[in-house]
């Protein structure tokens, strides 16, 4: 596998803060020096423009790094922050699931796009579904992050999910490993919230991230600019979280 690290950040749960978390947590590891590289696996793009990259006017994006693995190289971007990378997304994606479904060795194409790359993170931003695209960010990730949010329904798919990781750890991916869930849109006022947390800590025990997100206006604007919650407002609750999550996240991988 891939000297860099790996790390597909999946649920398929549409907004739950998934690709806030990867936008925001490659910002603060690049910061923290480390080359990051973020892959963004979902047809809505939302990384690509969250990094403030113009989806529209990408030429290769990873639509073409599925198809031809070797096309990885001319779909990398520089992001402009320093230290962080992005291989782009747009709408051209969203036909790859049934494209890929007749190609040979179809769950193996992301990995071997990232088996020649080295940087010291690579983070997948995983479509909110169990397809394809999730099953190629598992057989190419050496670990997978589960983002939360913290509310009624947050459990509930989370067994079939976790169901799906064992079964690509059996089949396709021995090495693959659960880095840990993640609350997010946390509001502390709200009791319920806390019963989640609870709840997640009694089935997670230490792989439940002592870090919470809060629910932050900040850092849900964001992404409206082009912008990380580092560039936006670093001193808001919101990037105060990320750069808390980014430390623990770095001791838990290294």
């Amino acid at each position: 596998m891939s000297a860099s690290k790996i790390i597909a950040v999946l649920n398929q749960k549409g907004g739950v803060g998934k690709t806030t978390s990867v936008i925001n947590m490659a910002a603060y590891l690049a910061k923290n020096g480390k080359r990051v590289l973020v892959v963004d696996l979902d047809p809505q793009g939302n990384a690509t423009s969250g990094l403030g990259v113009d989806k529209q006017a990408l030429t290769t994006t990873t639509y073409e790094v599925l198809f031809q693995p070797t096309t990885i190289a001319t779909a990398i971007v520089d992001t402009g922050l320093g230290n962080l990378w992005l291989v782009g997304a747009n709408a051209a994606l969203a036909a790859a699931e049934v494209d890929i479904a007749g190609e040979t060795a179809r769950e193996y194409r992301l990995r071997q796009a990232l088996e020649p790359l080295d940087y010291d993170y690579i983070l997948i931003d995983c479509p909110p579904s169990l397809g394809l695209l999730s099953i190629n960010a598992l057989t190419a990730a050496h670990e997978v992050l589960i983002p939360v949010q913290a509310e009624y329904f947050a459990l509930e798919g989370l067994g079939q999910l976790l169901d799906i990781v064992q079964r690509v750890r059996a089949g396709l991916n021995p090495k693959l490993e659960l880095n840990g869930v993640l609350v997010t849109m946390f509001d502390g006022r709200n009791s319920l919230a806390q019963q989640v947390v609870d709840e997640l800590e009694k089935h997670f025990g230490d792989k439940l991230y002592k870090s919470v997100v809060p629910r932050n206006v900040r850092l849900a604007e964001a992404p409206s600019y082009g912008k990380t919650i580092l560039e936006h407002d670093k001193w808001s609750k919101g990037a105060r979280a990320y750069k808390a999550l980014t430390k623990e996240f770095e001791r838990r991988t290294s």
